[in-house]
């Protein structure tokens, strides 16, 4: 039985594959650091952020960590709810 990484390693070889994970982790990078600094901007903690969101701490802990990952895409609600936590709003572009 292969290990996850051979797994990920084989796939990793396949064409498109590669180029897939590469622009998701590009775009969700992109959106991870826009969140990070909304709420650097706004001085504000996770747990400050949870509470104006109506959440709790673990679960901004959770957003953030997983458009680390990638293992997760949050909603577009979940979005509007962070940034307006922040005093941002969110703008969505399609290019």
């Amino acid at each position: 039985m292969r290990s996850h990484d051979e797994v990920v390693n084989k796939l990793m070889e396949r064409p498109g594959v590669r180029a897939e994970v590469e622009r998701i982790e590009r775009e969700e990078s992109a959106l991870l650091d826009a969140l990070l600094k909304a709420r650097q901007d706004a001085g504000l903690t996770q747990a400050q952020v949870a509470e104006r969101m109506g959440t709790q701490a673990p679960a901004v802990a959770r957003l953030e960590r997983a458009l680390a990952t990638g293992k997760h895409s949050p909603s577009v609600a979940t979005l509007r709810k962070y940034v307006k936590a922040c005093g941002k709003r969110l703008v969505l572009g399609v290019a």
